[in-house]
């Protein structure tokens, strides 16, 4: 089970991080980002070493993972003009942790995305989906179906 936390934690991170270019009415600078998971709750049962491993994980992948608190990731990106007046977002996170964005669209103030994880570590697919309540305020949804180092999850 802990063997199967790190990497979903990794992907919540690299999800987060996803959503803050889905919308070109968004306001650029520092946002706060806020993910809450029943899943994050268990992150304190991750070895510390485990933890750690995850940590240089992520950054060989350019990303600091959140900081995890009582079932919340809090983290921030900078939003630069480029990215907020960008309509079709798939080059910033293509590719990242082996997931694939597809499907991507963007109406209004409301984005959704496929992709599909294809790494050693983490295969299978979801969506992600959320809407932009403010030009400093989304919220959204992300579900994955498919295999952690081997065990199901979903």
């Amino acid at each position: 089970m802990r063997r199967t936390l790190a990497p979903l934690v990794f992907v919540s991170a690299l999800l987060v991080s996803t959503a803050n270019a889905a919308d070109h009415h968004m306001r650029p600078g520092l946002w706060e980002m806020t993910t809450t998971s029943d899943l994050l709750n268990l992150v304190p049962l991750i070895p510390p070493d485990q933890m750690q491993n995850l940590m240089a994980l992520a950054k060989q992948n350019g990303f600091e993972l959140p900081d995890i608190q009582n079932g919340a990731a809090m983290s921030k990106a900078c939003v630069t003009q480029a990215m907020a007046d960008q309509k079709n977002p798939l080059d910033f996170y293509q590719n990242r942790s082996g997931c694939t964005a597809k499907n991507a669209s963007h109406i209004g103030n409301k984005y959704r995305m496929d992709f599909v994880c294809s790494s050693a570590r983490l295969k299978g697919n979801g969506t992600a989906e959320g809407t932009l309540t403010s030009p400093e305020s989304f919220s959204g949804r992300t579900e994955f179906d498919g295999l952690v180092q081997g065990n199901p999850v979903q």
